[in-house]
């Protein structure tokens, strides 16, 4: 089983471009507009403000962000997949803000930019996808500005879960969705232990349930982009892969759909 984001650079064209779609429309849901505002509203930074969003993907934090403050500071997103930057290039383009940010290929277990270099590092939805997450941790801190602040934003994958009536199969689908698509599915529990190892003091945390019921877009969406991954992996028969996912189109049209999952937002501070 490979996380699709942490070895995306293995994949084809073709699950890019549905990785891709998968990055827009969760950026157009109602859902996520919610989260990132909470957390974005938060920081209340000023157009100055030097900011890099590492794992960017797509680019629709960063865009959202030099949106919300007119950031006239620097503002960098960087990304493994190249596939990616060229598809935030080209969107940050279309939304008329090339000027405000830049979006380039690079590693974000090592960083191309010089110690304390950033007033704001963010990480949504990225550590739940790294090979190393102490490392991108360390080289999170290390880009800081003294003081500067860095929000990791993610899920607890073991949290996810979606209504199906054999109790005990549904299980295993949920099991397997979170192994399939994340590689580290339990590590917003443990960074609030881990921080002060690499000089980040925590100065606000919340979590969010993100649920749907009765409908189902953001889980929608989830649910046809790593379904297939599950099945790709052998886990189960094919046959009963398909049923659980016809399953849950046959919820959400007769409004009958349950899903949920816990988020978590962590707001830390370089004070080394």
């Amino acid at each position: 089983m490979q996380d699709p984001h942490r070895f995306v650079n293995d994949l084809d064209a073709e699950a890019h471009e549905k990785l891709i779609a998968r990055l827009e429309s969760r950026a157009r849901d109602p859902i996520f507009s919610k989260l990132l505002d909470k957390y974005l509203n938060a920081l209340d930074l000023k157009p100055a403000t030097d900011v890099l969003e590492i794992g960017c993907g797509t680019g629709v934090v960063l865009r959202s962000l030099v949106r919300k403050f007119k950031i006239t500071g620097k503002a960098y997103g960087i990304d493994q997949c190249a596939s990616f930057i060229d598809a935030a290039t080209d969107l940050i383009e279309v939304e008329r803000l090339s000027d405000r940010a830049t979006f380039q290929v690079g590693d974000v277990h090592n960083i191309e930019f010089p110690d304390e270099t950033f007033d704001v590092v963010i990480a949504h939805t990225l550590i739940s996808h790294v090979t190393e997450p102490l490392k991108v941790l360390s080289e999170i801190s290390r880009v800081l500005k003294k003081g500067g602040v860095a929000v990791i934003f993610d899920g607890d994958y073991t949290s996810l879960t979606y209504g199906y009536p054999d109790h005990s199969f549904g299980r295993k689908m949920d099991a397997a969705l979170a192994s399939c698509t994340f590689n580290n599915p339990l590590i917003m529990r443990d960074l609030p232990r881990l921080f002060g190892d690499f000089g980040l003091e925590m100065i606000d945390a919340w979590g969010d349930a993100v649920v749907e019921i009765g409908k189902g877009s953001y889980f929608k969406t989830f649910a046809d982009t790593y379904v297939p991954y599950v099945r790709d992996a052998q886990l189960f028969a094919p046959q009963a892969v398909d049923i659980w996912q016809d399953e849950q189109r046959k919820a959400m049209e007769d409004g009958e759909f349950f899903a949920a999952c816990n988020y978590y937002s962590y707001i830390v501070r370089q004070v080394e």
